[in-house]
This record gives C-alpha cells, sequence and structure tokens, in this order.
C-alpha cells in the first residue's frame, strides 16, 4: 500500500493507491468502484495495452503523458468506452457516455439517452 485509504463511519473509504499487485489478481481484474488506483509499472506501450485489455471490463481508463501522438495511439488501443487524457472524470453530458465489454448496459448521455429509454411510437389521427 502506498496510501492506505482509512475506512470512516458509513459506507464511504478514503482515496487509497495499491501497489505491487500481480495484473491478473481480483484488484486489478475486477471494476472498483471507488477511490482507488492500483499502480503498475510498465516498460513498453504494447506491454500496458496488453495489461490494459486484459480484463473483462472496459468502463473508462485515463492517460497521462505529454506526448499526444502517444495519446492517441493508446486511447485508440485500449478497449475501454471513455478515454481521459491527463484528466478524470472531465464529462460533458450531451456526449454519450458507457463501457465496453461486460462494463455497462450501453451509453447514456446526450440523444443517446433518448434512443437507449425510450420507444418510438407513431400515432395516426384523421380529424
Amino acid at each position: 500500500m502506498m496510501f492506505d485509504g482509512e475506512l470512516k463511519d458509513g459506507y464511504y473509504i478514503e482515496p487509497t493507491i495499491i501497489d505491487g499487485l500481480p495484473v491478473d489478481c481480483q484488484t486489478n481484474q475486477k471494476e472498483i468502484f471507488g477511490p482507488v488506483v492500483s499502480m503498475i509499472p510498465f516498460n513498453t506501450e504494447e506491454e500496458v495495452i496488453e495489461m490494459a485489455n486484459s480484463t473483462k471490463y472496459g468502463l473508462s481508463a485515463s492517460l497521462f503523458t505529454r506526448d499526444i501522438s502517444r495519446s492517441h495511439r493508446v486511447a485508440a488501443a485500449i478497449d475501454s468506452g471513455v478515454i481521459w487524457v491527463n484528466t478524470w472524470m472531465l464529462r460533458d453530458l450531451r456526449i454519450p457516455f458507457g463501457g465496453m465489454k461486460s462494463s455497462g448496459v450501453g451509453r447514456e448521455g446526450g440523444f443517446t439517452s433518448l434512443q437507449f429509454f425510450t420507444e418510438p411510437k407513431n400515432i395516426c389521427i384523421k380529424v
């Protein structure tokens, strides 16, 4: 543990940073909906892309780099519904949001939400 988030009263934990876990451990293979990050060192783009895609989930990913060309390459190769570059959770509600693979139930946001949550119906009335 690099930063051990304490369990507070109720159902919340403080931000937690974990290092030293293998890629295939449950912490790195499941979706953790909390302030938890697992740090895994890597040597090449190919290696980190393979690690990111090794899970059956693909809700979102964040990339941090100074190389904009690299961000485009890596983002295109990662199987995730949303890729944030040099930020996290920056979201415009007019743009579709949702995961790939076993993450989520489709897309939500903007016109996509109307299509997902409604059923079109044609009603014709002669007056």
